[in-house]
């Protein structure tokens, strides 16, 4: 069951038209929130980065309480242990190219089972650049074809994620993750003005880690003793190997980010 502008329905009738301009040009912001049996994990800090992603894009201000009802409904209809919520809001019905129509906005909300991640993992490096400076720079948007590239050159490495250094040279994201680096005994990850999407998870772990935001060069990657990503679904995840540099993980460092994060989150659904 799927919600669709306000409405449940079937998986089979849930329609989106051809000219919506989510599906034409990619209008579009979304959030991807990590769900245990039928509950929604930090759903409010969703919710909120969804009403800033959609205020930068310039949409419409998405009605939060509709959309926790909307979430809450799909949550009741679609029984399962661990689950990945995604909730897409487009600029909806528009013509055939930039401009936007009058048509109110898209608002579709599916839940699909998710797997455990693996406590390690491996990412690889890519060619391509963030553009810090962009116009959509830290918004959750629904361009992702981006990343779509950057992941398939990183599953041909045998990685799960790709890792970009943005216009500067500087360490940035994943293409659906953040990174953290242990130098000096030091936690460390990137700050937003780098171009690096807001996370969730990431500002949970800065908080309850106690993480510095710091301007890293992207050969960081060479010299860190510990990495790890975070995201929605990975929550903290060591890093075993970048390119072809092998790493002990999880190190200490990693470990205490693991076992702090598994507690909190636990404690508390809705930080």
């Amino acid at each position: 069951m799927i919600w669709l502008n306000g409405v449940l329905v079937e998986e089979a009738a849930a329609e989106v038209s051809v000219f919506d301009h989510g599906l034409t040009v990619g209008d579009g912001v979304f959030e991807t929130i990590k769900t245990v049996n039928g509950q929604a994990f930090a759903l409010t800090r969703h919710l909120d980065r969804l009403a800033r992603s959609a205020a930068g894009l310039g949409l419409p201000a998405p009605d939060l309480e509709a959309v926790r009802k909307g979430c809450e409904a799909v949550l009741a209809a679609n029984p399962m242990p661990l689950g990945r919520l995604r909730i897409t809001f487009t600029g909806g019905l528009a013509p055939l190219g930039s401009d936007r129509g009058d048509a109110p906005p898209t608002l579709v909300i599916a839940l699909g089972a998710a797997a455990v991640r693996p406590d390690t993992t491996a990412v690889a490096t890519v060619p391509w650049t963030r553009n810090e400076h962009s116009a959509v720079a830290g918004l959750k948007t629904t361009s992702y074809a981006e990343n779509v590239v950057a992941l398939a050159h990183a599953h041909r490495q045998d990685a799960s994620e790709a890792l970009f250094a943005n216009t500067a040279g500087q360490l940035c994201e994943g293409t659906g993750s953040n990174v953290f680096v242990v130098v000096g005994g030091r936690l460390l990850t990137p700050p937003l003005a780098s171009g690096c999407l807001a996370g969730v998870t990431r500002a949970l772990v800065a908080e309850w880690c106690g993480a510095e935001e710091v301007e890293l060069p992207f050969a960081v990657l060479r010299e860190a003793e510990e990495v790890f990503l975070t995201s929605t679904l990975r929550d903290v995840q060591a890093v075993s190997r970048v390119d072809d540099r092998l790493l002990a993980a999880p190190g200490p460092v990693t470990t205490r980010a693991m076992a702090a994060f598994a507690a909190r989150s636990a404690d508390d659904l809705d930080p």
